[in-house]
């Protein structure tokens, strides 16, 4: 193969695998489709939900925050969407335009008897890099900030104070730039990219950026791991 046609190859295929896109979203792999992916991982009901505690973060491409914060014991489900701005229903397309204000979150239902709101703020820090403003690795953009949606006095005060604690313990050389901003509204994302990690090993995305942050979360969170989760990453 000529060199400049090799050197054009490679960098179209890092730019490729380097974007949180959807240009994977139709096919599955073999070790997940979705129907058993529902089955293993049932969604819940109204009622369900409304018995549990919430909270909504944003920490890049929610197809890695999703992947690391289903793997958590104590939480019973976790949606891709968009929090943050103020346009209804908003599509992919127009989040990622960085127009709507939105960025990509996940919302968490857990249940606090199992795990609480603090030990879900140590797992969102530890996970992404809260000094990075507007954008996580390879994706840049409002849309991929680094934001907690606190839902009331305690929570923020919550927030505020792991944040300082981070910043005056010197782990990290700047400053932590996530927003911490009053919680309005959510809106799923579109089905296709619901469980896009399970759904979608051979993404060149999920495979060099999401799948290492999943291992990392469970190397360093051993003991906050999902019992079926304990021999798979």
């Amino acid at each position: 193969m000529n060199r400049k046609i090799f050197l054009l190859f490679t960098i179209i295929s890092l730019i490729i695998f380097s974007q949180c896109d959807s240009s994977t979203s139709n096919t599955y792999s073999d070790k997940y489709t979705k129907q058993n992916l529902q089955e293993r991982r049932p969604v819940l009901t109204k009622e369900e939900r409304n018995d549990l505690s919430e909270a909504t973060f944003a920490g890049g491409c929610f197809w890695c925050t999703e992947a690391i914060f289903e793997r958590v014991h104590g939480v019973k489900e976790v949606i891709s969407g968009y929090s943050g701005g103020e346009q209804e229903n908003p599509s992919y397309e127009e989040v990622g335009s960085g127009k709507t204000e939105h960025a990509e979150a996940i919302q968490i239902y857990y249940d606090s008897s199992e795990i609480s709101y603090l030990e879900l703020l140590e797992i969102f820090f530890a996970t992404h890099d809260p000094t990075q403003l507007n954008r996580q690795g390879p994706d840049v953009g409002k849309q991929y900030r680094s934001a907690i949606f606190y839902r009331n006095s305690e929570e923020k005060k919550e927030v505020e104070n792991y944040i300082k604690k981070l910043n005056d313990s010197g782990k990290y050389s700047k400053e932590i730039v996530t927003q911490v901003a009053q919680f309005t509204a959510f809106y799923k994302a579109e089905d296709y990219h619901q469980d896009y990690y399970e759904l979608h090993p051979e993404s060149g995305y999920v495979a060099n950026v999401t799948h290492p942050k999943v291992v990392k979360f469970v190397k360093n969170f051993p003991e906050k791991l999902k019992s079926e989760y304990q021999k798979v990453n």
